[in-house]
Protein backbone atom coordinates (compact mmCIF):
# COMPACT_ATOMS: atom_id res chain seq x y z
CA UNK A 1 0.00 0.00 0.00
CA UNK A 2 2.68 2.32 1.05
CA UNK A 3 4.79 1.54 -2.35
CA UNK A 4 1.14 2.08 -4.17
CA UNK A 5 1.04 5.56 -2.54
CA UNK A 6 3.85 6.77 -3.20
CA UNK A 7 3.49 5.82 -7.16
CA UNK A 8 0.76 7.47 -7.11
CA UNK A 9 2.35 10.86 -5.55
CA UNK A 10 4.89 10.46 -8.13
CA UNK A 11 2.72 10.20 -11.18
CA UNK A 12 -0.10 13.01 -9.91
CA UNK A 13 3.27 15.38 -9.73
CA UNK A 14 4.30 14.65 -13.09
CA UNK A 15 0.69 14.82 -14.28
CA UNK A 16 0.69 18.49 -12.79
CA UNK A 17 3.91 19.86 -13.65
CA UNK A 18 2.82 18.90 -17.32
CA UNK A 19 -0.67 20.64 -17.18
CA UNK A 20 0.92 23.27 -15.29
CA UNK A 21 3.26 23.87 -18.35
CA UNK A 22 0.49 23.36 -20.28
CA UNK A 23 -1.75 26.32 -18.18
CA UNK A 24 1.60 28.93 -18.26
CA UNK A 25 1.65 28.62 -22.51
CA UNK A 26 -2.41 29.24 -21.92
CA UNK A 27 -1.74 32.16 -19.53
CA UNK A 28 0.78 33.68 -22.16
CA UNK A 29 -0.92 33.60 -24.95
CA UNK A 30 -4.26 35.01 -23.15
CA UNK A 31 -1.59 37.84 -22.17
CA UNK A 32 0.36 37.86 -25.47
CA UNK A 33 -0.89 36.33 -28.40
CA UNK A 34 0.84 38.04 -30.84
CA UNK A 35 4.36 37.30 -29.24
CA UNK A 36 3.21 33.88 -28.70
CA UNK A 37 2.64 32.95 -31.80
CA UNK A 38 5.49 34.30 -33.23
CA UNK A 39 7.58 32.03 -30.63
CA UNK A 40 5.69 28.95 -31.75
CA UNK A 41 6.46 29.62 -34.92
CA UNK A 42 10.01 29.52 -34.77
CA UNK A 43 9.96 26.51 -33.05
CA UNK A 44 7.66 24.75 -35.75
CA UNK A 45 9.40 26.00 -38.36
CA UNK A 46 12.45 23.57 -37.78
CA UNK A 47 9.63 20.53 -38.05
CA UNK A 48 7.49 22.00 -40.71
CA UNK A 49 9.26 23.94 -44.12
CA UNK A 50 5.80 24.97 -45.74
CA UNK A 51 3.86 27.50 -44.65
CA UNK A 52 0.70 26.33 -44.58
CA UNK A 53 1.52 22.98 -42.42
CA UNK A 54 3.33 25.81 -40.08
CA UNK A 55 0.20 27.20 -40.24
CA UNK A 56 -2.02 24.37 -39.26
CA UNK A 57 0.19 23.15 -36.40
CA UNK A 58 0.06 26.71 -34.85
CA UNK A 59 -3.38 26.55 -35.45
CA UNK A 60 -3.52 22.56 -33.61
CA UNK A 61 -0.99 23.80 -30.81
CA UNK A 62 -3.37 27.18 -29.67
CA UNK A 63 -6.36 24.90 -30.20
CA UNK A 64 -5.21 22.12 -27.42
CA UNK A 65 -4.41 24.48 -24.94
CA UNK A 66 -6.56 24.54 -21.74
CA UNK A 67 -8.38 27.82 -20.89
CA UNK A 68 -6.53 29.17 -17.70
CA UNK A 69 -9.87 31.27 -16.45
CA UNK A 70 -11.70 27.48 -16.08
CA UNK A 71 -8.61 24.85 -15.33
CA UNK A 72 -6.78 26.77 -13.43
CA UNK A 73 -8.80 26.57 -10.08
CA UNK A 74 -8.04 22.80 -10.28
CA UNK A 75 -4.90 22.58 -10.82
CA UNK A 76 -4.35 25.00 -7.34
CA UNK A 77 -6.36 22.46 -5.52
CA UNK A 78 -4.92 19.65 -6.67
CA UNK A 79 -0.87 21.45 -6.69
CA UNK A 80 -1.33 22.64 -3.04
CA UNK A 81 -2.54 19.07 -1.51
CA UNK A 82 0.88 17.64 -2.52
CA UNK A 83 2.87 20.83 -1.98
CA UNK A 84 1.56 20.71 1.74
CA UNK A 85 2.10 16.81 1.96
CA UNK A 86 5.58 16.54 0.70
CA UNK A 87 6.93 20.67 0.97
CA UNK A 88 4.58 22.24 3.78
CA UNK A 89 7.42 25.09 4.20
CA UNK A 90 6.80 26.12 0.86
CA UNK A 91 2.83 26.11 1.52
CA UNK A 92 2.83 30.09 2.22
CA UNK A 93 4.87 30.61 -0.85
CA UNK A 94 2.40 28.64 -2.71
CA UNK A 95 -0.63 30.34 -1.61
CA UNK A 96 0.61 34.22 -1.84
CA UNK A 97 0.69 34.09 -5.81
CA UNK A 98 -2.57 33.47 -5.45
CA UNK A 99 -4.81 35.18 -2.76
CA UNK A 100 -4.53 38.64 -2.44
CA UNK A 101 -2.41 40.09 -0.08
CA UNK A 102 -4.42 41.30 3.16
CA UNK A 103 -4.30 45.46 3.51
CA UNK A 104 -3.20 46.43 0.15
CA UNK A 105 -3.43 49.57 -0.29
CA UNK A 106 -2.13 49.86 -4.31
CA UNK A 107 -1.86 47.46 -6.63
CA UNK A 108 1.45 47.22 -8.90
CA UNK A 109 3.06 44.38 -10.60
CA UNK A 110 4.79 43.32 -7.57
CA UNK A 111 1.79 42.55 -5.76
CA UNK A 112 -0.70 41.71 -8.20
CA UNK A 113 -1.63 38.01 -8.22
CA UNK A 114 -3.34 35.12 -9.98
CA UNK A 115 -6.80 36.16 -7.94
CA UNK A 116 -6.59 39.48 -10.04
CA UNK A 117 -6.33 37.65 -13.26
CA UNK A 118 -9.35 35.69 -12.87
CA UNK A 119 -11.06 38.31 -11.98
CA UNK A 120 -9.81 40.00 -15.14
CA UNK A 121 -8.64 42.70 -12.72
CA UNK A 122 -6.42 46.03 -15.08
CA UNK A 123 -5.49 49.45 -13.00
CA UNK A 124 -5.43 52.41 -15.43
CA UNK A 125 -4.84 56.06 -15.28
CA UNK A 126 -6.16 59.32 -16.27
CA UNK A 127 -8.32 60.67 -19.08
CA UNK A 128 -6.03 58.48 -21.39
CA UNK A 129 -6.35 55.25 -19.31
CA UNK A 130 -2.94 54.58 -18.77
CA UNK A 131 -1.75 51.18 -18.01
CA UNK A 132 -0.82 50.71 -14.40
CA UNK A 133 -0.56 46.68 -14.03
CA UNK A 134 -2.81 44.18 -15.89
CA UNK A 135 -3.06 40.55 -16.30
CA UNK A 136 0.17 39.94 -17.77
CA UNK A 137 1.54 40.82 -14.15
CA UNK A 138 0.27 37.13 -13.38
CA UNK A 139 2.32 35.36 -15.45
CA UNK A 140 5.62 35.78 -13.30
CA UNK A 141 3.30 34.75 -10.20
CA UNK A 142 2.19 31.34 -11.36
CA UNK A 143 5.86 30.77 -12.69
CA UNK A 144 6.62 30.59 -9.25
CA UNK A 145 3.98 28.26 -8.34
CA UNK A 146 5.32 26.06 -10.85
CA UNK A 147 8.59 26.19 -9.97
CA UNK A 148 7.81 25.38 -6.38
CA UNK A 149 5.48 22.43 -7.77
CA UNK A 150 8.85 21.46 -9.76
CA UNK A 151 11.30 21.85 -6.62
CA UNK A 152 8.35 19.30 -4.72
CA UNK A 153 9.19 17.27 -7.03
CA UNK A 154 13.06 17.51 -6.26
CA UNK A 155 12.18 16.77 -3.06
CA UNK A 156 10.14 13.52 -3.23
CA UNK A 157 13.19 12.16 -5.46
CA UNK A 158 14.97 12.31 -2.59
CA UNK A 159 15.93 8.69 -1.24
CA UNK A 160 16.05 9.78 2.08
CA UNK A 161 12.74 11.28 2.01
CA UNK A 162 11.36 8.01 0.19
CA UNK A 163 12.62 5.51 2.59
CA UNK A 164 11.45 7.36 6.18
CA UNK A 165 7.81 7.59 4.06
CA UNK A 166 7.55 3.90 2.93
CA UNK A 167 9.42 2.34 5.91
CA UNK A 168 7.18 3.87 8.31
CA UNK A 169 3.61 2.99 6.16
CA UNK A 170 5.12 -0.45 6.43
CA UNK A 171 6.05 -0.51 10.17
CA UNK A 172 2.38 1.30 10.72
CA UNK A 173 0.63 -1.38 8.57
CA UNK A 174 2.38 -4.63 10.51
CA UNK A 175 1.41 -2.90 13.68
CA UNK A 176 -2.55 -3.12 12.69
CA UNK A 177 -2.32 -6.47 11.33
CA UNK A 178 -0.61 -7.49 14.71
CA UNK A 179 -3.42 -5.67 16.81
CA UNK A 180 -6.32 -7.62 14.01
CA UNK A 181 -4.30 -10.83 15.40
CA UNK A 182 -4.72 -9.68 19.05
CA UNK A 183 -8.46 -8.32 18.83
CA UNK A 184 -9.15 -11.62 16.79
CA UNK A 185 -7.80 -13.86 19.90
CA UNK A 186 -9.89 -11.89 22.26
CA UNK A 187 -6.71 -9.44 23.49
CA UNK A 188 -9.32 -6.21 23.11
CA UNK A 189 -7.21 -4.01 24.96
CA UNK A 190 -4.03 -5.34 23.70
CA UNK A 191 -4.98 -4.29 20.36
CA UNK A 192 -6.96 -0.97 21.42
CA UNK A 193 -3.36 -0.06 23.06
CA UNK A 194 -0.90 -0.69 20.27
CA UNK A 195 -3.08 0.97 17.74
CA UNK A 196 -3.54 3.94 19.78
CA UNK A 197 0.44 4.15 19.77
CA UNK A 198 0.10 3.96 15.99
CA UNK A 199 -2.84 6.91 15.82
CA UNK A 200 -0.04 8.65 18.18
CA UNK A 201 2.79 8.24 16.22
CA UNK A 202 1.08 9.45 12.87
CA UNK A 203 0.33 12.52 14.37
CA UNK A 204 3.13 13.64 15.65
CA UNK A 205 4.30 12.85 12.36
CA UNK A 206 1.89 15.25 10.96
CA UNK A 207 2.94 17.76 13.81
CA UNK A 208 6.81 17.41 12.35
CA UNK A 209 6.04 17.77 8.53
CA UNK A 210 4.30 21.11 9.65
CA UNK A 211 6.47 22.49 11.86
CA UNK A 212 4.04 22.82 14.20
CA UNK A 213 5.48 22.38 18.34
CA UNK A 214 3.00 21.91 21.08
CA UNK A 215 4.04 23.00 24.55
CA UNK A 216 3.60 20.07 26.58
CA UNK A 217 6.31 17.12 28.28
CA UNK A 218 3.70 14.16 27.17
CA UNK A 219 0.79 15.33 24.77
CA UNK A 220 -1.73 13.42 24.02
CA UNK A 221 -3.48 11.68 21.08
CA UNK A 222 -6.58 14.63 22.12
CA UNK A 223 -3.57 17.44 22.10
CA UNK A 224 -2.22 16.60 18.53
CA UNK A 225 -5.13 16.52 16.95
CA UNK A 226 -6.30 19.67 18.45
CA UNK A 227 -3.06 21.62 17.33
CA UNK A 228 -3.96 20.25 13.84
CA UNK A 229 -7.45 21.39 13.82
CA UNK A 230 -5.84 24.88 15.11
CA UNK A 231 -3.36 24.97 12.71
CA UNK A 232 -5.85 23.97 9.88
CA UNK A 233 -4.10 20.88 8.49
CA UNK A 234 -6.98 18.97 9.41
CA UNK A 235 -10.77 20.08 9.29
CA UNK A 236 -13.98 19.46 11.68
CA UNK A 237 -14.94 15.79 10.86
CA UNK A 238 -11.51 14.76 10.75
CA UNK A 239 -11.10 16.16 14.07
CA UNK A 240 -13.94 14.62 15.59
CA UNK A 241 -13.46 11.10 13.99
CA UNK A 242 -9.52 11.39 15.15
CA UNK A 243 -11.49 12.38 18.49
CA UNK A 244 -14.24 9.61 18.62
CA UNK A 245 -10.69 6.72 17.82
CA UNK A 246 -9.33 8.56 21.00
CA UNK A 247 -12.16 7.76 23.36
CA UNK A 248 -11.88 4.47 22.25
CA UNK A 249 -8.37 3.73 22.48
CA UNK A 250 -8.46 5.45 26.14
CA UNK A 251 -11.51 3.14 27.03
CA UNK A 252 -8.68 0.27 26.70
CA UNK A 253 -6.31 1.89 28.28
CA UNK A 254 -7.80 3.24 31.48
CA UNK A 255 -11.27 2.32 31.98
CA UNK A 256 -10.48 -1.36 32.97
CA UNK A 257 -13.80 -1.89 35.03
CA UNK A 258 -15.62 -1.44 31.32
CA UNK A 259 -15.86 -3.73 28.69
CA UNK A 260 -14.77 -3.17 25.54
CA UNK A 261 -17.30 -4.25 22.58
CA UNK A 262 -15.60 -6.21 19.30
CA UNK A 263 -17.17 -3.53 17.43
CA UNK A 264 -15.20 -1.15 19.35
CA UNK A 265 -12.07 -2.24 18.71
CA UNK A 266 -12.78 -3.10 14.67
CA UNK A 267 -13.55 0.43 14.57
CA UNK A 268 -10.52 2.00 15.90
CA UNK A 269 -8.08 -0.21 14.25
CA UNK A 270 -9.79 0.50 10.76
CA UNK A 271 -10.00 4.10 11.76
CA UNK A 272 -7.06 4.72 12.41
CA UNK A 273 -6.25 2.61 9.35
CA UNK A 274 -7.67 4.90 6.96
CA UNK A 275 -6.05 8.34 9.14
CA UNK A 276 -2.42 6.89 8.27
CA UNK A 277 -3.48 6.66 4.58
CA UNK A 278 -5.30 9.74 4.30
CA UNK A 279 -4.07 12.04 6.43
CA UNK A 280 -0.72 13.66 6.40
Amino acid sequence: MAIDNFSKYKDDLKRLIKFGGDLLNSIQFECYPKEFKAQLRKKIETLHKDEKSQQLAIEEFIKRLPSFYQKYQNWYSESISIVKTILPDRIDDFVRHYIKPKGRKAISYENYVIEDYLQGLSITRGYSKEKVVGPDAAIPQFVQQLNILRSVEQRFESSLFEIKQILQANLFDSELDAARELAKNGFSRAAGVIVGVILEKHLLEICNAHKLKINKNKPTINDYNQLLKDSNVIDMPTWRFIQHLADIRNLCSHNVQDEIKTEQINDLIEGVGKIIKTVY
